[in-house]
């Protein structure tokens, strides 16, 4: 990056000539290659597909950082400029085809926020699994990361913020197993999670105030009005995903963007899964969808 920071990459190119780009950015605590089933899915159907660890992630994290944490100052807006960085770099060579954000709950927060600087550059736009306006309890979760970075680190990890903004994702299900049941319907993907070392990790506090600082950005209506009006946004949600209110944020944020201008949004609630869409049982109905509303109007 253009602050010396590595960022691990992936790119998978298909056979024939491409109809398409397509960018995937993970979700908190997690990293991209989970993301690898839907890779195939998509190269398999034409599309280049890229990705990269976000700072504090993954392979990223492993390389010159440390788990849970983005940046000293501006985190948030510092790992959006890395999208666009890694897009410059990914693309040497591609051709003028149609770019595809895809992001994926934080990684949907990090689009939202690559709209409203750079929508000009990006063909179409998915947000899965993103979520509401936080209001109140946003800005107290800012300022206790703030407060406990005073007194502990800001790299220190919050047990305190993790818990206030996941304890609660399960009590929606009845006798949970694990405490990350809220995530998919699948056992056994949910194990895959557990059992990975660079999942489930506890965020410090910095990253819960950039973080928090980010959902306050991507809400500000000044902010939504800088996207362009006609670009295509899929909002795509569990309806028993607790990140999104059971799939009833997705329409609060739709309905955002259409107050800003923006006319071209579709709204589509999973029935009956949570949170990883892409990691649910009928993930190949979900794959699909997906398919083919990238290719509707092409």
């Amino acid at each position: 990056m253009s602050d010396g920071h590595l960022i691990y990459v992936m790119k998978n190119v298909p056979n024939d000539t491409p109809i398409g780009h397509v960018h995937l950015l993970h979700g908190l605590a997690e990293h991209i290659d989970r993301y690898d089933a839907f890779v195939h899915f998509l190269v398999d159907k034409g599309f280049i597909v890229s990705g990269h660890d976000h700072r504090g992630h993954g392979k990223t994290a492993g390389k010159n950082g440390k788990l849970g944490y983005f940046a000293d100052h501006s985190g948030f807006e510092r790992i959006t400029e890395d999208v666009r960085e890694v897009l410059i770099t990914v693309r040497e060579g591609i051709g003028e085809i149609p770019v595809i954000l895809f992001g994926h709950s934080m990684g949907s927060f990090v689009a939202r926020r690559y709209m409203q600087k750079y929508s000009d550059s990006l063909s179409k736009v998915i947000l899965s699994g993103t979520a509401f306006d936080p209001g109140i309890m946003g800005d107290m979760g800012r300022l206790i990361g703030k407060i406990a970075s005073r007194i502990k680190s800001p790299q220190a990890e919050s047990p305190l913020l993790n818990s206030l903004a996941f304890g609660g994702f399960n009590k929606q299900i009845d006798q949970p197993e694990t405490q990350f049941d809220w995530l998919s319907t699948d056992k056994v993907e949910v194990n895959k999670y557990i059992e990975d070392p660079l999942c489930g990790f506890i965020p410090s506090n910095q990253l819960y105030v950039d973080m928090f600082g980010g959902m306050r950005s991507i809400h500000k209506e000044s902010e939504i009005m800088k996207i362009r009006k006609d670009l295509p946004v899929l909002l795509i949600s569990g309806g028993k995903d607790p990140v999104g209110k059971d799939g009833k944020d997705i329409f609060k944020v739709a309905e955002g963007m259409k107050k800003a201008g923006m006319w071209d949004i579709t709204v589509q609630v999973v029935e009956g899964a949570r949170h990883e869409l892409l990691k649910e049982k009928g993930k190949d109905k979900t794959m699909d969808y997906i398919y083919k509303w990238m290719i509707k109007d092409e």
